[in-house]
């Protein structure tokens, strides 16, 4: 059994653990909110300053290049709330009680009624970003509903109504998403960075990959037990 189709929220927080993952995770279904007059906000935990197999890369130059990347993807979805960075070194995010209380913070502040994140149950996950910022997400969350957590913030407790874990273990929620796969994968190809090492696009053959590229993202939006044409897929948690 699974559910379909939340209701258009007023507002959305994604949470992703670098530059490009809420995108690859969740990017048609915060487009379909976004033309549907929910105010999409994203919130980047890392630097991405170690996404380049380039060990000759100025690191500087790379985290900027990222940022940057960031901010023209959010604009093709288009996410018109607040476009975020923790700024923690890419690969050593930590779920410090100072980060759980940045991310409640901003729940607070921008008062999502769904929130958007990494699945941090994932088996064989690789990367422990994104294992940390599941996991950070979720405790932001619940630190920001429940008024004994941070009132030193001197702001009112928020409780979202749904939680949307992407690249789930367990998928039993779908969001129908056609129409919205362009959107999706020009955000995703702002990454100019990241074509080589996250999406195959190899700068000798750039046409021909960057098709190849496409045709596999509209692949994957196709392939689900949804009914859908093309959707994407998350764990929904509901109590809150």
């Amino acid at each position: 059994m699974h559910t379909q189709n939340l209701s258009t929220p007023k507002r959305a927080l994604a949470v992703g653990a670098h530059p490009d993952d809420i995108e690859f995770g969740a990017g048609a279904t915060l487009a379909k909110w976004a033309a549907g007059g929910c105010e999409v906000s994203l919130l980047v935990c890392t630097d991405g300053s170690k996404g380049t197999w380039d060990s000759s890369a100025n690191i500087e130059d790379l985290i900027a290049s990222r940022k940057s990347e960031q901010l023209k993807a959010a604009m093709k979805l288009p996410a018109r709330g607040e476009i975020l960075f923790l700024d923690c070194t890419d690969g050593e995010l930590e779920g410090t009680d100072l980060l759980r209380s940045r991310v409640a913070r901003i729940v607070r502040e921008l008062k999502p009624e769904v929130i958007l994140g990494h699945d941090p149950w994932k088996r064989y996950r690789l990367h422990p970003d994104h294992r940390v910022a599941g996991f950070l997400t979720l405790d932001a969350l619940i630190a920001a509903r429940d008024p004994f957590f941070y009132p030193e913030q001197d702001l009112d407790p928020h409780r979202p109504d749904e939680l949307l874990l992407y690249e789930a273990e367990e998928i039993d929620h779908f969001e129908d998403c056609r129409g919205f796969e362009e959107n999706k994968i020009n955000a995703l190809l702002c990454h100019v960075s990241q074509f080589e090492s996250t999406m195959g696009i190899e700068t000798n053959n750039e046409q021909a990959d960057t098709e190849k590229f496409k045709d596999q993202m509209i692949a994957r939006l196709s392939e689900t037990e949804s009914g859908f044409k093309s959707a994407e897929g998350f764990k929904r948690i509901s109590d809150l």
